[in-house]
């Protein structure tokens, strides 16, 4: 006596469900290498800073941009300048008022001595107020 279990069914069905294995190991893996790093890219140096009740101060209605783009040009405003007509360039902006603050940005791939060499311009043309743009991190502390 033979029993045959096979119905006569020899093809194959197609299995529609994704295999999401891969996807959490890499999932995985990669909440792992950020539990490490995380700790590694803060610094922690134990200061304590004075407290100021200093106002903010308001915002110029239309402020003095001095940008030192990637390629390492200067603008005043959306002007571009050589180095060596900055002082033309702010006081044609300024109206030769050189008690006006002047807003100095650079690019990140900037190096800081070229960001010393156009503050050291500055104060050789006499704009002593200067404020450093940057960006604003929400919620740091």
């Amino acid at each position: 006596m033979a029993i045959r279990l096979n119905r006569g069914e020899d093809e194959l069905s197609e299995l529609h469900d994704i295999n999401v294995t891969p996807f959490i190991d890499v999932i995985l893996v990669l909440l792992i290498i950020f539990m490490v790093a995380a700790p590694l890219a803060t610094v922690d140096v134990p200061v304590e800073l004075p407290l100021s009740n200093a106002q903010s101060q308001p915002q110029p209605n239309k402020p003095i941009y001095v940008t030192i783009k990637a390629d390492h040009s200067l603008t005043v405003g959306n002007a571009t300048i050589v180095p060596g007509a900055l002082a033309a360039a702010l006081d044609a902006a300024t109206g030769g008022n050189k008690q006006e603050r002047i807003f100095l940005r650079a690019d990140r791939s900037v190096p800081y001595g070229d960001v010393m060499l156009a503050l050291n311009a500055l104060r050789a043309a006499d704009y002593l107020k200067v404020g450093l743009v940057g960006l604003e991190t929400r919620g740091a502390p």
